[in-house]
Protein backbone atom coordinates (compact mmCIF):
# COMPACT_ATOMS: atom_id res chain seq x y z
CA UNK A 1 0.00 0.00 0.00
CA UNK A 2 1.38 3.38 -1.05
CA UNK A 3 2.04 5.88 1.72
CA UNK A 4 1.62 9.61 1.20
CA UNK A 5 3.27 11.96 3.67
CA UNK A 6 1.71 15.35 4.27
CA UNK A 7 2.88 18.21 6.48
CA UNK A 8 0.19 20.17 8.33
CA UNK A 9 0.23 23.82 7.30
CA UNK A 10 -2.60 25.16 9.47
CA UNK A 11 -1.94 28.69 10.65
CA UNK A 12 -2.29 30.32 14.04
CA UNK A 13 -0.39 32.64 16.37
CA UNK A 14 1.59 29.82 17.97
CA UNK A 15 3.70 32.16 20.08
CA UNK A 16 0.60 33.79 21.58
CA UNK A 17 -1.01 30.41 22.33
CA UNK A 18 2.23 29.17 23.89
CA UNK A 19 2.55 32.24 26.13
CA UNK A 20 -1.13 32.19 27.14
CA UNK A 21 -1.15 28.55 28.21
CA UNK A 22 2.49 28.15 29.26
CA UNK A 23 3.30 25.56 26.62
CA UNK A 24 5.90 25.09 23.90
CA UNK A 25 5.14 26.42 20.42
CA UNK A 26 5.44 22.85 19.13
CA UNK A 27 2.60 21.84 21.44
CA UNK A 28 0.58 24.86 20.32
CA UNK A 29 1.10 23.82 16.70
CA UNK A 30 -0.16 20.27 17.43
CA UNK A 31 -3.30 21.68 19.05
CA UNK A 32 -4.03 23.65 15.88
CA UNK A 33 -3.33 20.57 13.77
CA UNK A 34 -6.03 18.75 15.76
CA UNK A 35 -8.46 21.64 15.10
CA UNK A 36 -8.44 22.65 18.75
CA UNK A 37 -8.96 26.40 18.37
CA UNK A 38 -10.08 29.18 20.66
CA UNK A 39 -9.33 29.73 24.33
CA UNK A 40 -12.20 27.59 25.64
CA UNK A 41 -11.46 24.61 23.39
CA UNK A 42 -7.77 24.69 24.24
CA UNK A 43 -8.49 24.93 27.96
CA UNK A 44 -10.92 22.00 27.77
CA UNK A 45 -8.46 19.96 25.73
CA UNK A 46 -5.52 20.53 28.07
CA UNK A 47 -7.25 20.69 31.44
CA UNK A 48 -10.88 19.51 30.95
CA UNK A 49 -12.62 17.71 33.81
CA UNK A 50 -15.78 15.65 34.17
CA UNK A 51 -17.67 18.84 34.95
CA UNK A 52 -16.99 19.88 31.33
CA UNK A 53 -19.04 16.98 29.93
CA UNK A 54 -22.37 17.88 28.30
CA UNK A 55 -25.41 17.62 30.55
CA UNK A 56 -26.75 14.05 30.67
CA UNK A 57 -30.31 15.41 30.43
CA UNK A 58 -29.56 16.47 26.84
CA UNK A 59 -29.71 12.84 25.75
CA UNK A 60 -33.12 12.02 24.27
CA UNK A 61 -35.65 10.40 26.64
CA UNK A 62 -33.12 10.58 29.48
CA UNK A 63 -35.64 11.91 32.01
CA UNK A 64 -38.34 9.55 30.81
CA UNK A 65 -36.02 6.53 31.10
CA UNK A 66 -34.77 7.52 34.58
CA UNK A 67 -38.26 8.16 35.93
CA UNK A 68 -39.58 4.90 34.51
CA UNK A 69 -36.74 2.88 36.05
CA UNK A 70 -37.30 4.50 39.45
CA UNK A 71 -41.01 3.77 39.21
CA UNK A 72 -40.34 0.14 38.30
CA UNK A 73 -38.00 -0.29 41.27
CA UNK A 74 -40.42 1.52 43.58
CA UNK A 75 -43.18 -0.88 42.51
CA UNK A 76 -41.00 -3.94 43.03
CA UNK A 77 -40.87 -4.96 39.38
CA UNK A 78 -38.47 -7.39 37.73
CA UNK A 79 -36.03 -5.54 35.43
CA UNK A 80 -33.70 -7.41 33.09
CA UNK A 81 -30.67 -5.71 31.59
CA UNK A 82 -29.94 -7.05 28.09
CA UNK A 83 -26.35 -6.35 27.06
CA UNK A 84 -23.93 -7.37 24.37
CA UNK A 85 -20.96 -9.72 24.30
CA UNK A 86 -18.21 -7.25 23.40
CA UNK A 87 -16.18 -4.97 25.66
CA UNK A 88 -18.66 -2.10 25.33
CA UNK A 89 -21.65 -4.31 26.05
CA UNK A 90 -19.99 -6.00 29.02
CA UNK A 91 -18.99 -2.67 30.57
CA UNK A 92 -22.46 -1.20 29.95
CA UNK A 93 -24.13 -4.25 31.48
CA UNK A 94 -21.88 -4.06 34.54
CA UNK A 95 -22.63 -0.34 35.01
CA UNK A 96 -26.39 -0.83 34.84
CA UNK A 97 -26.55 -4.07 36.84
CA UNK A 98 -24.38 -2.79 39.66
CA UNK A 99 -25.83 0.72 39.54
CA UNK A 100 -29.49 -0.30 39.60
CA UNK A 101 -28.86 -2.60 42.56
CA UNK A 102 -27.38 0.37 44.39
CA UNK A 103 -30.43 2.49 43.53
CA UNK A 104 -32.68 -0.26 44.88
CA UNK A 105 -30.60 -0.43 48.07
CA UNK A 106 -30.87 3.32 48.65
CA UNK A 107 -34.60 3.36 47.95
CA UNK A 108 -35.00 0.72 50.65
CA UNK A 109 -32.79 2.58 53.13
CA UNK A 110 -34.20 6.06 52.58
CA UNK A 111 -37.81 5.54 51.63
CA UNK A 112 -40.39 8.24 51.22
CA UNK A 113 -42.67 5.92 53.15
CA UNK A 114 -43.05 2.32 54.25
CA UNK A 115 -44.94 1.44 51.09
CA UNK A 116 -41.99 2.46 48.88
CA UNK A 117 -39.54 0.52 51.02
CA UNK A 118 -41.65 -2.59 50.77
CA UNK A 119 -42.02 -2.21 47.03
CA UNK A 120 -38.34 -1.57 46.36
CA UNK A 121 -37.31 -4.56 48.46
CA UNK A 122 -39.23 -6.80 46.08
CA UNK A 123 -37.58 -5.43 42.93
CA UNK A 124 -35.44 -7.89 40.99
CA UNK A 125 -32.60 -6.68 38.78
CA UNK A 126 -30.72 -9.23 36.69
CA UNK A 127 -29.13 -9.42 33.29
CA UNK A 128 -28.56 -11.52 30.21
CA UNK A 129 -25.82 -11.21 27.60
CA UNK A 130 -26.55 -12.92 24.27
CA UNK A 131 -24.25 -15.74 23.26
CA UNK A 132 -22.26 -14.64 20.24
CA UNK A 133 -22.69 -17.95 18.39
CA UNK A 134 -26.10 -19.13 19.56
CA UNK A 135 -27.93 -15.80 19.77
CA UNK A 136 -25.96 -13.38 17.63
CA UNK A 137 -25.91 -9.64 18.25
CA UNK A 138 -28.51 -7.91 20.39
CA UNK A 139 -31.85 -8.77 21.90
CA UNK A 140 -33.75 -11.52 20.11
CA UNK A 141 -37.07 -13.34 20.32
CA UNK A 142 -35.61 -16.15 22.46
CA UNK A 143 -34.41 -13.62 25.04
CA UNK A 144 -37.86 -12.02 25.11
CA UNK A 145 -39.57 -15.39 25.44
CA UNK A 146 -37.27 -16.30 28.34
CA UNK A 147 -37.96 -12.95 30.00
CA UNK A 148 -41.71 -13.52 29.86
CA UNK A 149 -41.27 -17.04 31.20
CA UNK A 150 -39.14 -15.72 34.08
CA UNK A 151 -41.71 -13.12 35.09
CA UNK A 152 -39.65 -10.17 33.87
CA UNK A 153 -41.71 -6.99 33.60
CA UNK A 154 -39.23 -4.64 31.94
CA UNK A 155 -36.21 -5.02 29.66
CA UNK A 156 -33.44 -2.44 29.61
CA UNK A 157 -31.08 -2.79 26.66
CA UNK A 158 -27.54 -1.44 26.56
CA UNK A 159 -25.26 -1.22 23.54
CA UNK A 160 -28.07 -2.68 21.44
CA UNK A 161 -31.76 -2.39 20.69
CA UNK A 162 -32.03 0.52 18.25
CA UNK A 163 -32.32 -1.87 15.28
CA UNK A 164 -34.47 -4.52 17.03
CA UNK A 165 -37.80 -3.40 15.57
CA UNK A 166 -39.42 -6.84 15.31
CA UNK A 167 -38.02 -8.12 18.58
CA UNK A 168 -39.10 -5.15 20.69
CA UNK A 169 -42.51 -5.07 19.03
CA UNK A 170 -42.92 -8.60 20.32
CA UNK A 171 -41.79 -7.50 23.78
CA UNK A 172 -44.39 -4.75 23.88
CA UNK A 173 -47.10 -7.12 22.66
CA UNK A 174 -46.16 -9.48 25.48
CA UNK A 175 -46.73 -6.69 28.00
CA UNK A 176 -43.13 -5.75 28.80
CA UNK A 177 -41.92 -2.23 29.47
CA UNK A 178 -39.02 -1.48 27.13
CA UNK A 179 -36.18 0.98 27.67
CA UNK A 180 -33.49 1.14 24.98
CA UNK A 181 -30.04 2.58 25.64
CA UNK A 182 -27.82 2.37 22.58
CA UNK A 183 -25.36 4.34 20.46
CA UNK A 184 -25.55 2.61 17.10
CA UNK A 185 -26.75 4.19 13.87
CA UNK A 186 -30.50 4.62 13.42
CA UNK A 187 -31.96 2.97 10.34
CA UNK A 188 -33.85 5.14 7.88
CA UNK A 189 -36.68 4.14 5.55
CA UNK A 190 -36.56 5.01 1.83
CA UNK A 191 -38.12 8.39 2.60
CA UNK A 192 -35.39 9.18 5.12
CA UNK A 193 -37.61 8.73 8.18
CA UNK A 194 -36.17 7.09 11.28
CA UNK A 195 -37.20 3.48 11.85
CA UNK A 196 -37.41 3.20 15.62
CA UNK A 197 -38.38 0.23 17.76
CA UNK A 198 -41.55 0.52 19.85
CA UNK A 199 -40.19 1.41 23.29
CA UNK A 200 -41.21 3.41 26.33
CA UNK A 201 -37.94 5.33 26.14
CA UNK A 202 -35.00 5.38 23.71
CA UNK A 203 -31.76 6.93 24.92
CA UNK A 204 -29.44 7.22 21.93
CA UNK A 205 -27.38 10.29 20.99
CA UNK A 206 -27.83 9.53 17.29
CA UNK A 207 -31.60 10.12 17.30
CA UNK A 208 -32.54 13.15 15.21
CA UNK A 209 -34.20 14.75 18.23
CA UNK A 210 -31.08 14.41 20.37
CA UNK A 211 -29.78 17.66 21.84
CA UNK A 212 -26.64 15.94 23.13
CA UNK A 213 -23.77 17.68 21.28
CA UNK A 214 -21.46 14.65 21.12
CA UNK A 215 -22.98 11.89 19.00
CA UNK A 216 -20.08 9.42 18.96
CA UNK A 217 -20.14 8.05 22.49
CA UNK A 218 -20.12 4.33 23.23
CA UNK A 219 -22.93 2.28 24.73
CA UNK A 220 -21.28 2.12 28.15
CA UNK A 221 -21.10 5.93 28.29
CA UNK A 222 -24.83 6.14 27.47
CA UNK A 223 -25.48 3.71 30.32
CA UNK A 224 -23.13 5.65 32.61
CA UNK A 225 -24.92 8.94 31.93
CA UNK A 226 -28.28 7.28 32.63
CA UNK A 227 -26.91 6.05 35.94
CA UNK A 228 -25.78 9.59 36.69
CA UNK A 229 -29.38 10.81 36.49
CA UNK A 230 -30.62 7.89 38.58
CA UNK A 231 -28.05 8.61 41.29
CA UNK A 232 -28.89 12.31 41.25
CA UNK A 233 -32.58 11.58 41.62
CA UNK A 234 -32.03 9.19 44.56
CA UNK A 235 -29.43 11.32 46.34
CA UNK A 236 -26.54 8.90 45.90
CA UNK A 237 -23.21 10.79 46.24
CA UNK A 238 -21.64 11.74 42.94
CA UNK A 239 -18.37 10.04 43.88
CA UNK A 240 -20.17 6.68 43.69
CA UNK A 241 -21.21 7.40 40.10
CA UNK A 242 -17.68 8.52 39.27
CA UNK A 243 -16.39 5.16 40.52
CA UNK A 244 -17.77 3.64 37.29
CA UNK A 245 -15.62 6.00 35.21
CA UNK A 246 -12.91 3.40 34.62
CA UNK A 247 -15.46 1.20 32.83
CA UNK A 248 -16.70 4.09 30.71
CA UNK A 249 -13.08 4.75 29.73
CA UNK A 250 -12.27 1.10 28.98
CA UNK A 251 -15.38 0.79 26.80
CA UNK A 252 -14.67 4.05 24.94
CA UNK A 253 -11.21 2.85 23.93
CA UNK A 254 -12.27 -0.76 23.38
CA UNK A 255 -15.14 0.25 21.09
CA UNK A 256 -12.76 2.51 19.11
CA UNK A 257 -14.58 5.77 19.71
CA UNK A 258 -12.93 9.00 18.59
CA UNK A 259 -10.91 10.51 21.43
CA UNK A 260 -12.23 14.00 21.06
CA UNK A 261 -14.24 16.27 23.36
CA UNK A 262 -15.99 14.41 26.15
CA UNK A 263 -14.62 11.02 25.08
CA UNK A 264 -11.09 12.29 25.57
CA UNK A 265 -11.96 13.64 29.03
CA UNK A 266 -13.59 10.35 30.02
CA UNK A 267 -10.60 8.28 28.92
CA UNK A 268 -8.00 10.64 30.37
CA UNK A 269 -9.74 10.83 33.75
CA UNK A 270 -10.49 7.12 33.71
CA UNK A 271 -6.84 6.29 33.07
CA UNK A 272 -5.78 8.68 35.81
CA UNK A 273 -7.98 6.82 38.29
CA UNK A 274 -6.83 3.41 37.06
CA UNK A 275 -3.20 4.48 37.46
CA UNK A 276 -3.98 5.50 41.04
CA UNK A 277 -5.38 1.98 41.60
CA UNK A 278 -8.45 0.44 39.98
CA UNK A 279 -11.45 0.66 42.29
CA UNK A 280 -12.92 -2.54 40.90
CA UNK A 281 -11.03 -5.60 42.25
CA UNK A 282 -11.70 -7.64 39.12
CA UNK A 283 -10.35 -5.00 36.77
CA UNK A 284 -7.33 -4.51 39.05
CA UNK A 285 -6.60 -8.24 38.94
CA UNK A 286 -6.90 -8.30 35.15
CA UNK A 287 -4.38 -5.45 34.92
CA UNK A 288 -2.09 -7.48 37.18
CA UNK A 289 -2.25 -10.78 35.27
CA UNK A 290 -1.63 -8.87 32.03
CA UNK A 291 1.73 -7.81 33.50
CA UNK A 292 0.78 -4.14 33.76
CA UNK A 293 0.81 -3.67 37.52
CA UNK A 294 2.97 -0.68 38.41
CA UNK A 295 3.16 0.57 34.82
CA UNK A 296 1.61 3.82 33.66
CA UNK A 297 -1.47 2.67 31.82
CA UNK A 298 -2.33 4.35 28.52
CA UNK A 299 -5.06 3.99 25.92
CA UNK A 300 -2.70 1.60 24.12
CA UNK A 301 -2.79 -0.83 27.06
CA UNK A 302 -6.59 -0.79 27.09
CA UNK A 303 -6.89 -1.22 23.34
CA UNK A 304 -4.25 -3.89 22.83
CA UNK A 305 -3.78 -5.71 26.15
CA UNK A 306 -6.67 -5.34 28.62
CA UNK A 307 -9.49 -4.94 26.10
CA UNK A 308 -8.70 -8.08 24.07
CA UNK A 309 -8.77 -10.13 27.28
CA UNK A 310 -12.23 -8.79 28.15
CA UNK A 311 -13.41 -9.55 24.61
CA UNK A 312 -11.87 -13.03 24.59
CA UNK A 313 -14.57 -14.45 26.87
CA UNK A 314 -17.39 -13.37 24.56
CA UNK A 315 -15.47 -14.52 21.50
CA UNK A 316 -14.53 -18.06 22.52
CA UNK A 317 -16.78 -18.96 25.47
CA UNK A 318 -19.10 -16.52 27.21
CA UNK A 319 -19.04 -12.81 27.99
CA UNK A 320 -20.31 -13.78 31.44
CA UNK A 321 -16.73 -14.60 32.41
CA UNK A 322 -15.66 -10.96 32.10
CA UNK A 323 -18.88 -9.67 33.65
CA UNK A 324 -18.55 -11.98 36.65
CA UNK A 325 -14.93 -10.87 37.02
CA UNK A 326 -16.15 -7.31 37.52
CA UNK A 327 -19.09 -8.30 39.72
CA UNK A 328 -17.26 -10.73 42.02
CA UNK A 329 -16.02 -8.02 44.38
CA UNK A 330 -12.85 -9.60 45.81
CA UNK A 331 -9.24 -10.07 44.63
CA UNK A 332 -9.27 -13.74 45.67
CA UNK A 333 -12.35 -14.66 43.64
CA UNK A 334 -11.23 -12.58 40.68
CA UNK A 335 -7.83 -14.25 40.15
CA UNK A 336 -9.03 -17.47 38.44
CA UNK A 337 -11.43 -15.49 36.23
CA UNK A 338 -8.71 -13.03 35.21
CA UNK A 339 -6.27 -15.85 34.45
CA UNK A 340 -8.88 -17.66 32.38
CA UNK A 341 -9.55 -14.55 30.28
CA UNK A 342 -5.84 -14.15 29.67
CA UNK A 343 -5.57 -17.80 28.57
CA UNK A 344 -8.53 -17.40 26.23
CA UNK A 345 -6.89 -14.37 24.69
CA UNK A 346 -3.70 -16.28 23.98
CA UNK A 347 -5.78 -18.96 22.26
CA UNK A 348 -7.59 -16.25 20.31
CA UNK A 349 -4.28 -14.80 19.10
CA UNK A 350 -3.17 -18.11 17.59
CA UNK A 351 -6.51 -18.65 15.85
CA UNK A 352 -6.41 -15.10 14.51
CA UNK A 353 -2.99 -15.58 12.90
CA UNK A 354 -4.27 -18.62 10.99
CA UNK A 355 -7.31 -16.67 9.82
CA UNK A 356 -5.23 -13.71 8.65
CA UNK A 357 -2.99 -15.99 6.57
CA UNK A 358 -5.96 -17.55 4.77
CA UNK A 359 -7.71 -14.21 4.28
CA UNK A 360 -4.56 -12.66 2.78
CA UNK A 361 -4.21 -15.60 0.39
CA UNK A 362 -7.79 -15.08 -0.85
CA UNK A 363 -7.39 -11.31 -1.16
CA UNK A 364 -4.28 -11.66 -3.32
CA UNK A 365 -5.26 -14.66 -5.44
CA UNK A 366 -9.01 -14.19 -5.95
CA UNK A 367 -9.90 -10.52 -5.54
CA UNK A 368 -6.83 -8.35 -6.20
CA UNK A 369 -8.88 -5.77 -8.18
CA UNK A 370 -11.83 -5.48 -5.78
CA UNK A 371 -12.29 -2.15 -4.02
CA UNK A 372 -14.19 -3.77 -1.14
CA UNK A 373 -12.85 -7.14 -0.06
CA UNK A 374 -15.41 -9.82 0.79
CA UNK A 375 -13.57 -12.89 2.06
CA UNK A 376 -15.29 -16.17 2.99
CA UNK A 377 -13.49 -18.27 5.61
CA UNK A 378 -16.00 -20.99 6.53
CA UNK A 379 -13.79 -22.62 9.18
CA UNK A 380 -12.86 -19.41 10.99
CA UNK A 381 -14.41 -18.99 14.43
CA UNK A 382 -17.07 -16.40 13.67
CA UNK A 383 -16.11 -14.31 16.71
CA UNK A 384 -12.76 -13.57 15.05
CA UNK A 385 -14.16 -12.21 11.79
CA UNK A 386 -13.90 -8.58 12.86
CA UNK A 387 -10.31 -8.93 14.05
CA UNK A 388 -9.23 -10.62 10.83
CA UNK A 389 -11.08 -8.02 8.77
CA UNK A 390 -9.23 -5.27 10.63
CA UNK A 391 -5.86 -6.87 10.00
CA UNK A 392 -6.59 -7.29 6.29
CA UNK A 393 -7.84 -3.71 6.07
CA UNK A 394 -4.52 -2.57 7.53
CA UNK A 395 -2.49 -4.79 5.21
CA UNK A 396 -4.15 -3.78 1.93
CA UNK A 397 -5.73 -0.43 2.78
CA UNK A 398 -9.16 -1.58 1.58
CA UNK A 399 -12.53 -1.97 3.30
CA UNK A 400 -12.87 -5.62 4.22
CA UNK A 401 -15.66 -7.99 5.22
CA UNK A 402 -14.72 -11.41 6.60
CA UNK A 403 -17.56 -13.93 6.53
CA UNK A 404 -17.83 -17.33 8.20
CA UNK A 405 -20.25 -20.26 8.13
CA UNK A 406 -22.86 -19.85 10.84
CA UNK A 407 -25.39 -22.43 11.97
CA UNK A 408 -28.21 -20.97 9.86
CA UNK A 409 -26.56 -18.33 7.68
CA UNK A 410 -23.27 -16.81 6.64
CA UNK A 411 -22.19 -14.29 9.28
CA UNK A 412 -19.43 -11.76 9.38
CA UNK A 413 -17.94 -8.42 10.29
CA UNK A 414 -16.36 -5.60 8.38
CA UNK A 415 -13.75 -2.93 9.01
CA UNK A 416 -13.46 0.12 6.82
CA UNK A 417 -11.24 2.98 5.69
CA UNK A 418 -12.00 6.69 6.11
CA UNK A 419 -13.26 7.09 2.56
CA UNK A 420 -15.89 4.33 2.80
CA UNK A 421 -18.97 4.56 5.06
CA UNK A 422 -19.48 0.88 5.81
CA UNK A 423 -22.97 1.11 7.33
CA UNK A 424 -24.26 3.10 4.35
CA UNK A 425 -22.61 0.57 2.05
CA UNK A 426 -24.63 -2.19 3.67
CA UNK A 427 -27.81 -0.13 3.43
CA UNK A 428 -27.27 -0.06 -0.32
CA UNK A 429 -27.41 -3.88 -0.51
CA UNK A 430 -29.87 -4.46 2.33
CA UNK A 431 -32.15 -6.60 0.15
CA UNK A 432 -29.40 -9.25 0.09
CA UNK A 433 -28.97 -9.31 3.87
CA UNK A 434 -30.80 -11.05 6.67
CA UNK A 435 -29.55 -8.71 9.37
CA UNK A 436 -26.99 -5.92 9.66
CA UNK A 437 -25.93 -2.96 11.73
CA UNK A 438 -22.91 -0.87 12.59
CA UNK A 439 -20.94 2.35 12.16
CA UNK A 440 -19.09 4.16 9.35
CA UNK A 441 -15.91 2.24 10.20
CA UNK A 442 -17.27 -1.15 11.31
CA UNK A 443 -20.33 -3.32 10.76
CA UNK A 444 -21.77 -6.78 11.29
CA UNK A 445 -24.12 -8.76 9.07
CA UNK A 446 -25.67 -12.09 8.16
CA UNK A 447 -26.89 -13.33 4.78
CA UNK A 448 -27.87 -16.49 2.97
CA UNK A 449 -25.04 -18.47 1.38
CA UNK A 450 -26.59 -18.16 -2.06
CA UNK A 451 -26.44 -14.34 -1.80
CA UNK A 452 -22.73 -14.26 -1.03
CA UNK A 453 -21.41 -13.64 -4.54
CA UNK A 454 -24.13 -11.09 -5.31
CA UNK A 455 -23.25 -9.31 -2.06
CA UNK A 456 -19.59 -9.06 -3.07
CA UNK A 457 -20.45 -7.95 -6.59
CA UNK A 458 -22.99 -5.28 -5.58
CA UNK A 459 -20.82 -3.82 -2.82
CA UNK A 460 -18.04 -3.30 -5.31
CA UNK A 461 -20.36 -1.95 -8.01
CA UNK A 462 -21.70 0.68 -5.62
CA UNK A 463 -18.43 1.46 -3.78
CA UNK A 464 -17.46 4.50 -5.86
CA UNK A 465 -13.91 4.68 -4.49
CA UNK A 466 -11.02 6.28 -6.35
CA UNK A 467 -7.33 5.26 -6.37
CA UNK A 468 -6.62 8.24 -4.12
CA UNK A 469 -8.89 6.75 -1.42
CA UNK A 470 -6.58 3.76 -1.01
CA UNK A 471 -3.39 5.69 -0.34
CA UNK A 472 -2.34 5.67 3.28
CA UNK A 473 -1.73 9.22 4.46
CA UNK A 474 0.68 10.01 7.27
CA UNK A 475 0.27 13.56 8.58
CA UNK A 476 3.41 15.18 9.95
CA UNK A 477 2.85 17.68 12.76
CA UNK A 478 6.19 19.47 12.50
CA UNK A 479 9.62 19.23 10.94
CA UNK A 480 11.60 19.21 14.18
CA UNK A 481 15.30 18.51 14.74
CA UNK A 482 15.90 15.79 17.32
CA UNK A 483 18.23 18.23 19.08
CA UNK A 484 15.15 20.33 19.94
CA UNK A 485 13.72 17.51 22.04
CA UNK A 486 14.04 17.94 25.81
CA UNK A 487 12.66 16.05 28.77
CA UNK A 488 10.40 19.01 29.49
CA UNK A 489 8.93 18.85 25.98
CA UNK A 490 8.30 15.11 26.30
CA UNK A 491 6.51 15.67 29.59
CA UNK A 492 4.47 18.45 28.02
CA UNK A 493 3.45 16.26 25.09
CA UNK A 494 1.92 13.90 27.67
CA UNK A 495 -0.74 16.60 28.17
CA UNK A 496 -2.02 15.64 24.71
CA UNK A 497 -2.78 12.06 25.75
CA UNK A 498 -4.73 9.83 25.49
CA UNK A 499 -3.89 9.16 21.87
CA UNK A 500 -6.18 7.30 19.54
CA UNK A 501 -8.71 7.82 16.73
CA UNK A 502 -9.40 11.53 16.33
CA UNK A 503 -6.46 12.44 18.56
CA UNK A 504 -3.58 10.68 16.89
CA UNK A 505 -0.13 10.57 18.40
CA UNK A 506 1.97 13.44 17.02
CA UNK A 507 4.40 12.68 14.23
CA UNK A 508 7.65 14.63 13.81
CA UNK A 509 10.06 14.56 10.90
CA UNK A 510 13.71 15.30 10.32
CA UNK A 511 15.77 15.04 7.17
CA UNK A 512 19.29 13.75 6.62
CA UNK A 513 20.13 12.14 9.94
CA UNK A 514 22.61 9.32 10.40
CA UNK A 515 21.68 6.12 12.24
CA UNK A 516 24.74 4.59 13.89
CA UNK A 517 25.56 1.71 16.26
CA UNK A 518 22.73 -0.47 14.92
CA UNK A 519 21.94 -3.34 17.33
CA UNK A 520 19.19 -5.99 17.10
CA UNK A 521 17.69 -6.87 20.48
CA UNK A 522 14.74 -8.84 21.84
CA UNK A 523 14.12 -12.59 21.86
CA UNK A 524 12.00 -12.23 18.71
CA UNK A 525 14.63 -9.99 17.08
CA UNK A 526 11.98 -7.34 16.47
CA UNK A 527 13.71 -4.33 18.04
CA UNK A 528 16.51 -2.29 16.51
CA UNK A 529 18.45 0.16 18.68
CA UNK A 530 20.63 2.88 17.24
CA UNK A 531 22.17 6.29 17.78
CA UNK A 532 20.51 9.13 15.87
CA UNK A 533 22.96 11.85 14.87
CA UNK A 534 22.42 15.18 13.16
CA UNK A 535 25.41 17.27 12.16
CA UNK A 536 28.33 17.00 14.56
CA UNK A 537 26.18 16.73 17.70
CA UNK A 538 26.30 13.82 20.16
CA UNK A 539 22.94 12.50 18.98
CA UNK A 540 20.19 10.73 20.87
CA UNK A 541 19.14 7.13 21.42
CA UNK A 542 16.72 5.74 18.84
CA UNK A 543 14.59 2.63 18.56
CA UNK A 544 12.65 0.96 15.74
CA UNK A 545 10.16 -1.92 15.94
CA UNK A 546 9.61 -4.52 13.23
CA UNK A 547 11.82 -6.89 11.25
CA UNK A 548 15.01 -5.76 12.94
CA UNK A 549 17.49 -7.83 10.93
CA UNK A 550 16.07 -6.57 7.63
CA UNK A 551 16.05 -2.96 8.86
CA UNK A 552 19.65 -3.19 10.07
CA UNK A 553 20.76 -4.48 6.68
CA UNK A 554 18.92 -1.68 4.86
CA UNK A 555 20.11 1.08 7.16
CA UNK A 556 23.72 -0.10 7.15
CA UNK A 557 23.81 0.68 3.44
CA UNK A 558 22.38 4.18 3.86
CA UNK A 559 24.57 7.10 4.84
CA UNK A 560 21.72 9.45 5.63
CA UNK A 561 17.99 8.91 6.03
CA UNK A 562 14.83 10.94 6.59
CA UNK A 563 12.83 9.83 9.60
CA UNK A 564 9.41 10.16 11.20
CA UNK A 565 9.52 9.86 14.97
CA UNK A 566 8.04 10.53 18.39
CA UNK A 567 10.16 11.37 21.47
CA UNK A 568 9.87 9.66 24.84
CA UNK A 569 11.75 9.05 28.09
CA UNK A 570 13.31 5.63 28.50
CA UNK A 571 13.70 4.77 32.18
CA UNK A 572 15.78 1.73 33.14
CA UNK A 573 17.32 0.93 36.52
CA UNK A 574 16.46 4.40 37.72
CA UNK A 575 18.27 6.11 34.83
CA UNK A 576 16.19 8.37 32.56
CA UNK A 577 17.34 9.02 28.99
CA UNK A 578 15.76 10.76 26.03
CA UNK A 579 14.85 8.39 23.23
CA UNK A 580 13.07 8.73 19.92
CA UNK A 581 10.85 6.02 18.48
CA UNK A 582 11.29 5.94 14.70
CA UNK A 583 8.09 4.92 12.91
CA UNK A 584 9.27 5.40 9.27
CA UNK A 585 12.56 5.91 7.45
CA UNK A 586 13.22 6.62 3.80
CA UNK A 587 15.97 7.98 1.57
Amino acid sequence: METRMMLYTKRADFQKIAEEFGIDQVTARILRNRDVVGEEQIRRYLFGKLSDLPEAALLPDMEKAAELLLQLIREGKHIRVVGDYDIDGVCATYILQKGLLRVKEVMQERPEGKEQASGASGAVIDHVIPDRIRDGYGINLQIIEAAVSDGVEAVLTCDNGIAALKELREAKERGLKVIVTDHHEVRLDPAGEEQLPPADAIVNPKLSKSAYPEKNICGAVVAWRLLERLYEKTGIPRREWEAFLEFAAVATVGDVMELQGGNRIIVREGLRRMNAGCENPGLAKLVEVCGLAGKRLTAYHIGFVIGPCINAGGRLESAETALQLFLCGSPENSLPLALHLQELNEERKAMTEQGVEEAARQAESLYPEDQVLVLFLPKLHESLAGIVAGRIREKYGKPCFVLTEGAEAVKGSGRSIEAYHMFQGLCGVSELLEKFGGHPMAAGLSLRRENLEAFRRELNRQAGLSPEDFRKTVWIDAAMPVSYVTERLVQELALLEPFGPGNEKPVFAEKAVRLRDLRVIGKNRNVLRCRVQEGAGPGVDGILFGEADRMREELSAMDQVNILYYPEINEYNGIRRLQIVISEYFS
